[in-house]
């Protein structure tokens, strides 16, 4: 039997690499982890997990067909465990960083039922920001 632990990394497909990682970086708070230049990707870390970011046009990225669009997205969402989670401090900075906000809620996660609010990278992919469950 297989036992899952967690998340190791998610993977995007992305048509304005700078813009997108500029955003998960400063707006978010990943770190820059490694870049492979030869495959047109930065993997960013995530907590203990990454986010690696493949341009469209690069080796992996062409791979993967023709590049997300409005309506033909990569995925639903990304969902991110916050430490900390401070929902009024959190728009505050989003704000600062003209994010776009989405819907605020209380929403079950992997641990259970807590706060989150989605929000959107420069691309349009959807992004959760997830709270404690009991919060």
């Amino acid at each position: 039997m297989i036992e899952i632990d967690a998340i190791d990394h998610v993977v995007l497909r992305v048509i304005d690499a700078e813009a997108m990682e500029r955003f998960y970086r400063d707006v978010l708070g990943c770190t820059v982890d490694t870049r492979r230049e030869d495959l047109g990707m930065v993997q960013l870390r995530a907590g203990a997990s990454l986010i690696d970011l493949v341009r469209v046009d690069g080796r992996l990225g062409l791979q993967g067909g023709p590049a997300p669009e409005a309506q033909g997205h990569n995925m639903d969402h990304l969902c991110l465990r916050v430490a900390h989670y401070d929902e009024p401090a959190i728009l505050e900075h989003l704000r600062a960083h003209d994010v776009r906000i989405g819907a605020l809620g209380t929403r079950r996660g992997a641990l259970g039922t807590g706060p989150s609010v989605y929000l959107y990278d420069p691309q349009g992919n959807t992004v959760e920001l997830k709270g404690p469950a009991g919060q």
